[in-house]
């Protein structure tokens, strides 16, 4: 399959968040300029390149349905755009109104590719203060378990984060969702983090989309 739509558009990312969870909404506000989303709403993240075309998708979607813009970053390669709203169907409409005007189908997205995956017990004090001093969530404290996930492309970062915290008790450290490579951390009890991590691997795994070349 091409790389690029009928419009000439990578799509990168592409992928719906049904419900946000307390510390993934609460963590997308500390760092998006739009209109910050709330836990328990539905979201919506798409990746493209070139980076400038985002703009014309988030007046696709603005225009056709009443969701809101919680993040549109344009960088050099990639464009990334956030929206949300309390209702799934509209998220689903604004989602379909993207699609059909890139003309395609939501397969055509690239499927996720797990660069790294990685978890550390029992980590140092010093290694927390390095951690925190990073983050924009929660903080890590020592003695506790780290998760680190990388994975590509950078937008399937937000939905790995919000399913490992549907799976466990645990903090929210960092998510970033756009450049080269998405990044989570989390931390927490290590049996936490175990479960967490397995969420974040298998709702990746099962998202289909077209080869993501290497």
């Amino acid at each position: 399959m091409s790389s690029a739509t009928a419009t000439g558009i990578d799509l990168r990312t592409f992928t719906y968040v049904d419900v946000l969870q307390p510390q993934t909404a609460s963590f997308i506000a500390t760092v998006a300029q739009g209109y910050l989303p709330l836990e328990d709403e539905a979201s919506l993240f798409v990746e493209i390149a070139p980076g400038i075309a985002i703009n014309r998708l988030t007046d696709v979607a603005l225009k056709r349905t009443a969701v809101k813009p919680g993040m549109q970053i344009v960088e050099r390669a990639f464009g990334l755009l956030e929206l949300h709203t309390k209702d799934q169907g509209e998220i689903r409409a604004a989602g379909e109104a993207i699609l059909e005007h890139l003309g395609v189908r939501e397969d055509a997205r690239r499927k996720p590719r797990v660069v790294s995956s990685e978890i550390i017990t029992g980590i140092d004090g010093h290694q927390t203060m390095l951690i925190n001093r990073m983050r924009h969530g929660q903080m890590i404290l020592k003695s506790q378990a780290l998760y680190v996930l990388e994975v590509h492309p950078a937008g399937y970062a937000a939905i790995a984060c919000n399913e490992a915290e549907k799976a466990a008790e645990i903090n929210v450290l960092e998510m970033i969702a756009f450049g080269a490579f998405g990044r989570v951390y989390l931390g927490g009890s290590e049996a936490a983090i175990e479960s967490s991590a397995r969420a974040a691997i298998r709702v990746l795994e099962g998202l289909s989309g077209r080869e993501n070349e290497r």
